[in-house]
């Protein structure tokens, strides 16, 4: 009997990006080649300081783990266009042109959001079928599974054949990342009833309701994301980022509001000792470290976008993401699905 080989996977990683840089990804990159034995991972960024990075924390070389020089780093402060134009050179380039060549199979950076945005879709072009981009994240919902919402900021403004592109690919990402079979679509909106929304909104409800492919459920609120109601929640870049990172710092308000009450008087404090192994563990669950990792999706190629102040559990996770997006083939299932959604269209 022949065993069957893992498939080998290779991952470029734009090791420079973010507020921390080689500081959290060169972490990240060595738990991830530990958690995935098949996975190579070239690093694209400043040789000589990866090379340091690496010998200090006594891996170097490593047969999984392979250096892409750079000359440049895209900044948090960089315009989206200047880092188009003048950092061709930059470790956020070079992991896209890594999967433009097809050397690697996707890219994972905690950069500049609007420059790798810009030069992803330089690089790689659209998937037929898709006008733009979108970026997509699993959220906590409050049981089962995680809910995927979309877009998170790469289309601020978006009509209503975008927001029909969106619900398709998002559709796609729950059954093939996750699993879920007919996963269940909704539009965030100001309110349930029909009459509510923008024009685009409307519109945008009626072709998902003629569209037979799509588990369409129809509008949800706010206050709904986290409730499980819809597997996959659509809306514009503006509403989806601001959504996010209003959610992100509720979040961490909750555990800072509880340490800093059982500092107040020592009941509360010997009470507070009890039950804050119980808290934490209920905030890990929420935590936006174990949820990093959002996905531009509707390209020719996987790219994963870390968040800028990603530790090395949150860059780990960004890395996690890709990989199941390989073994998936996402860009490839999101294709065939707009194409037969398109042809029912027509």
């Amino acid at each position: 009997m022949h065993l069957v080989q893992p498939i080998k996977l290779t991952l470029a990683l734009d090791m420079m990006g973010g507020d921390h840089g080689p500081h959290s990804t060169i972490p990240a990159a060595l738990a991830a080649i530990c958690e995935f034995p098949e996975l190579n991972l070239i690093l694209c960024g400043d040789e000589a300081i990866l090379t340091e990075q690496l010998k200090l924390h006594g891996v170097f070389p490593h047969p999984q783990l392979h250096i892409r020089h750079s000359t440049q780093i895209v900044s948090m402060a960089d315009k989206p266009s200047v880092a188009l134009r003048s950092k061709r050179d930059s470790s956020m380039r070079v992991a896209l042109d890594l999967v433009d060549k097809g050397e690697v199979q996707a890219c994972v950076s905690a950069g500049n959001t609007g420059a790798l945005i810009a030069m992803a879709h330089f690089v790689l072009k659209m998937l037929n079928g898709v006008d733009r981009p979108a970026l997509i994240s699993a959220l906590p919902a409050v049981e089962g599974n995680p809910v995927y919402m979309l877009d998170l900021g790469a289309t601020v403004n978006c009509d209503a054949d975008t927001l029909f592109q969106f619900a398709v690919m998002g559709a796609v990402m729950a059954e093939e990342v996750i699993g879920i079979s007919q996963p269940k679509v909704a539009l965030l909106n100001m309110g349930e009833e029909e009459i509510k929304g923008s024009d685009q909104i409307k519109r945008a409800s009626m072709l998902l309701s003629d569209c037979n492919d799509i588990n369409y459920i129809g509008y949800i609120e706010g206050n709904d994301i986290f409730t499980g109601k819809a597997d996959v929640i659509v809306c514009d870049g503006f509403v989806g980022n601001v959504a996010l990172k209003t959610c992100e710092g509720v979040a961490k308000l909750i555990l800072r509001r509880f340490e800093s009450s059982i500092k107040d008087k020592v009941t509360a404090q010997l009470f507070g000792w009890l039950i804050k192994p119980f808290i934490k563990n209920l905030y890990q669950g929420v935590n936006p470290d174990h949820y990093n990792g959002a996905s531009l999706i509707g390209l020719r190629g996987i790219v994963v976008k870390s968040h800028g102040n990603a530790t090395k559990d949150a860059f780990l996770s960004a890395i996690r993401q890709a990989v199941r997006e390989v073994e998936r083939q996402v860009p490839a299932k999101i294709k065939d699905r707009l194409e037969h959604v398109l042809i029912d269209k027509a």
